[in-house]
């Protein structure tokens, strides 16, 4: 006779903490209270109880603790487009940052709407995340507010707001010597390549560099692509040569827009890169320094902002009548070949 096929298990079989209590030879609750930090419980029961968990392969089920006890530890980031640039160091400095802290991070890819950042908001209220960082430009106020009421701490990196901690960038700063340094290097058409979604990062860079160009007796001519990302520097780079005379000083307020329009300039306007143009960046991305680009740019440190947040939320969950705070991260200038 043949026998017959064994079925797939219907799903994940994790070992209870009934099981253990079993193998041990304890109560359930002794299982409870041999992995809780600083409950009351005999060493031989523990030593029975840690055993019998080792022999089973048994793990403390942190998400369904933190449940019972209306909070876990979760932490939300928020990021529209999280693969893209800066974002994507960024996620992967923060979600080093939250393990090392003893949290778990839950990264949630939401879109640009309000619909969609606020139903992103509500899951993590749902589970009770410990914390929520945003790293999205333009975060709606309602999801502040549902942050505020809660009492869940929430930082903002890249964009501020009066009632909430915030991490930035020194934008006004970089974009200051930005100027200087085209200026200097005898830059005379100058121009600014930005982006028309507009965040706040976007438009410290774009009006400080501006304004720091009309301070040194001179002129910016502003293009922007759709997006802060390689194409909308392609598209920035078509308008700026349709315009008659090129530039030959531009900075981009982020190193894939500064990409795109070297890599249209060069391809398909006959530009070199910095004998006809200089090009300066932001950000600092790892191809930033390639052969192929050699980009001049800004380092913004993505570990140092992540650590920053990190102590935004210690010193909220501390303090949480605290006022609240706005860090500014400094940025390192990176002199290459390109501007």
């Amino acid at each position: 006779m043949t026998d017959e096929p064994r079925q797939p298990p219907s799903g994940p079989n994790f070992v209870s903490a009934q099981q253990v209590a079993e193998r041990a030879g304890v109560s359930r609750s002794a299982v409870s209270r041999a992995f809780t930090p600083g409950a009351s419980i005999g060493r031989e029961t523990r030593e029975k109880v840690m055993k019998a968990a080792l022999d089973l392969g048994y793990q403390v089920n942190d998400l369904a603790r933190g449940l019972i006890a209306r909070q876990s530890r979760l932490v939300g980031i928020i990021a529209t487009r999280p693969e893209v640039g800066f974002r994507a160091l960024l996620v992967a400095a923060l979600s080093k940052a939250l393990i090392a802290r003893g949290n778990l991070p839950v990264l949630l890819n939401t879109g640009d709407t309000e619909r969609e950042m606020q139903a992103t908001q509500n899951m993590l209220l749902g589970y009770r995340a410990e914390a929520t960082i945003v790293l999205s430009g333009s975060p709606p106020e309602t999801m502040l507010e549902g942050a505020r009421r809660t009492g869940q701490p929430l930082v903002l990196i890249g964009r501020s707001d009066p009632g909430t901690d915030s991490v930035l960038a020194d934008n006004e700063g970089a974009a200051r010597q930005a100027a200087e340094r085209l200026v200097a290097r005898g830059g005379r058409r100058l121009a600014l390549v930005g982006a028309s979604i507009g965040t706040q990062t976007i438009v410290e860079r774009e009006r400080a560099f501006v304004e720091a160009i009309r301070n040194l007796g001179a002129e910016a001519q502003v293009v922007r692509g759709a997006d802060a990302d390689y194409a909308g520097g392609e598209t920035a780079a078509r308008r700026l040569f349709d315009r008659g005379a090129p530039p030959d000083a531009v900075f981009c307020v982020n190193d894939l827009l500064a990409m795109g329009l070297i890599d249209h300039a060069r391809q398909s306007a006959g530009r070199r890169i910095p004998e006809d143009m200089a090009v300066i960046g932001f950000d600092d991305l790892p191809d930033a320094a390639r052969s192929t680009y050699l980009l001049t740019t800004f380092f913004q440190d993505p570990v140092a902002v992540a650590a920053k947040a990190i102590a935004l939320l210690d010193r909220r969950q501390s303090n949480p009548a605290a006022a609240p705070v706005l860090e500014r991260v400094p940025v390192a200038f990176v002199p290459r070949e390109s501007g």
